[in-house]
């Protein structure tokens, strides 16, 4: 039972998650500190409010600290933009990649045996013809 849990916990893909969420964790927290210390003050130097978070208004004796959302929304769109500029810098180093690396094709006749030898190798099947299989690497 215990070396099941040790192979569950050594995949892969959950020790990439907790790493993430590890990096997700640091990154909100530092944004937390860019908002607090440099772009709540300039939003306030413009508008004359250099905090945000003593903001309230009373309805009833109940008291809304709309202050305290509006540094979460600055938070979260800083947050946002930050990790769409993350995905596209990704995203354009993969398309380079996929560029740079030549894509070969070959066609042979294989039994199964064949064929897993050729996956191991790092191609894939992209169709069947009646002159063979059609591999790409």
């Amino acid at each position: 039972m215990l070396k099941e849990f040790k192979d569950w916990i050594m995949k892969g893909n959950l020790l990439e998650i907790a790493i993430g969420l590890v990096l997700a964790l640091a990154f909100a927290s530092v944004v937390e500190a860019f908002t607090k210390n440099i772009v709540t003050p300039i939003i306030g130097a413009v508008g004359g409010t250099p905090d945000f978070a003593n903001k309230t208004f009373t309805i009833n004796k109940s008291v809304f600290t709309y202050g305290l959302f509006i540094n979460a929304l600055i938070m979260f769109i800083i947050t946002a933009f930050v990790l769409f500029l993350v995905m596209k810098a990704a995203s354009k180093m993969m398309k380079a990649k996929e560029a740079a690396e030549p894509t070969q094709y070959i066609v042979e006749k294989v039994d199964a045996a064949a064929l897993n030898a050729r996956s191991a190798e790092g191609w894939e099947v992209v169709s069947a013809t009646d002159q063979g299989v059609v591999l790409k690497k």
